[in-house]
């Protein structure tokens, strides 16, 4: 009867420990690729799993998806700016049999191949175009990961830089760009106002020529503003009149005719026409007279 007994312990016991190594369970997001007597047979899951013991192994894949920190790359910008850029890839197991034959561990594999073509992509484009179409290289650095992990099982489902670290020089030259480019801005919009307060100004005036009353109006309008501003102030009001006439007075001296000019002396012999040259001429000729000495 003790024998009994015995044998009957260990045989449970043995049944246990087959039962403990068949079993298997797997919740919803795993998958368990099973090898026997080394081959592969199929990705299994999720849910109860029997093994035969010593001749099946199994590997268990999670199918969720995995966040990687890409750590800081040094990047030479083609514009021969060095930065520093970090990024987070986000990616996913599709297919667990080539996720399991076809590379030793894709997690490693997976962040090296995204630490290259990171430093590679952002080589290739200028510092103002990493800072500028950002979604843009988070887009082509997707698309060459998806693409050659597509043989490992693998998708590449978004990727995202998160920081692009300057060199100080660099950030205050960037600095002074930004603070002459708002000067530009202000005295821009500073000159188009004016340019508008101007053609308003033209306008005012054309109808301040055009209705007299509405140059008393604001007049008017301005001593009321200034006794606003100062009331200890004493405002002695004056009719435009008077500088209507001073105006006119004033146009009218600048505006008076020069003196006139005395009429040049005349002379007798251009009014009676004689020349006296001619008259040399015209006299009669005498044989007897002597020559002039």
């Amino acid at each position: 009867m003790e024998s009994l007994g015995y044998t009957l312990a260990i045989i449970l016991i043995l049944l246990i420990l087959f039962l403990s190594s068949a079993i298997r369970i797997l919740r919803e997001y795993e998958r368990g690729v099973v090898f026997r007597l080394g081959r592969i047979l199929k990705a299994k899951g999720p849910g109860l799993i029997l093994l035969i013991p010593v001749i099946d192994k199994m590997v268990k894949i999670s199918l969720r998806i995995i966040a990687l920190d890409v750590p800081s790359q040094d990047v030479i910008t083609k514009d021969n700016v060095s930065v520093q850029v970090n990024a987070v890839i986000y990616y996913r197991v599709v297919d667990p049999v080539n996720a399991v034959i076809q590379v030793e561990n894709y997690n490693f594999a997976t962040s090296q191949l995204a630490q290259t073509t990171l430093r590679s992509v952002c080589g290739a484009r200028e510092l103002d175009e990493i800072l500028i179409h950002r979604a843009e290289i988070n887009d082509q650095i997707q698309e060459i990961l998806d693409e050659h992990t597509d043989a490992w099982g693998i998708k590449v489902t978004n990727v995202e830089i998160k920081y692009i670290d300057l060199p100080q020089e660099m950030q205050r030259a960037m600095a002074r760009q930004a603070e002459a480019e708002r000067d530009r801005r202000s005295k821009v919009i500073n000159a188009e106002g004016e340019f508008q307060a101007s053609r308003r100004l033209t306008d005012a005036a054309k109808v301040i020529s055009r209705y007299p009353q509405a140059l008393q109006l604001r007049y008017l309008q301005t001593m009321r503003e200034m006794t606003y501003e100062s009331k200890a102030s004493t405002i002695i009001p004056v009719p435009l009149e008077m500088f209507k006439y001073i105006a006119t007075k004033g146009s009218f001296e600048e505006e008076a005719p020069p003196p006139e000019e005395e009429p040049p002396e005349e002379n007798p012999d251009l009014q009676t026409g004689f020349d006296p040259e001619q008259a040399q001429d015209d006299t009669p000729f005498d044989p007897d007279a002597k020559p002039s000495s």
